[in-house]
């Protein structure tokens, strides 16, 4: 839990501070890896809860499986299943074709090419983002308490 809210800290700085002053899309990238990462500790998490309240017998290896299995088990919150579903437009970011639009200005973007369809991402992208990530955490922690 304590990685978790550490990742979380570092999330909310680069959007709130580092987005503001430097507007790279380096910084769009460290930002999405952030929130991946919180992502993925918590589906450990909730998997680890799973297994204790005896939903699950084993925790999947595979991160496919891991996902597979979160969206099985909490089929019926849809904010963990929105916040899933972002966890892997985050993961396959990686593999994307990028480009960049307006760096250091007020306006930058990162377009991404997702399953040939050009995705843009910029500010008010990543604030959407923030909030869809906020609903998902804190539903983790209901679960989680």
């Amino acid at each position: 839990m304590d990685r978790l809210i550490q990742e979380k800290i570092s999330a909310d700085h680069l959007l709130h501070v580092s987005m503001k002053y430097t507007k790279t899309t380096g910084v769009m990238l460290n930002l999405i890896e952030r929130w991946r990462s919180m992502i993925e500790i918590s589906i450990d998490l909730l998997l680890e809860r799973a297994k204790k309240k005896k939903s699950i017998k084993i925790i999947p290896l595979v991160p496919k499986l891991k996902v597979e299995k979160i969206k099985e088990i909490h089929k019926k919150n849809p904010f963990i299943l929105e916040g899933i579903g972002l966890y892997d437009f985050f993961k396959r970011i990686d593999k994307m074709e990028k480009t960049s639009e307006g760096e250091f200005r007020k306006n930058v973007a990162l377009k991404v090419l997702d399953k040939g369809k050009w995705v843009n991402i910029n500010m008010e992208q990543l604030k959407e983002y923030s909030e869809i990530v906020e609903r998902y955490m804190i539903n983790v922690k209901q679960v989680l308490n």
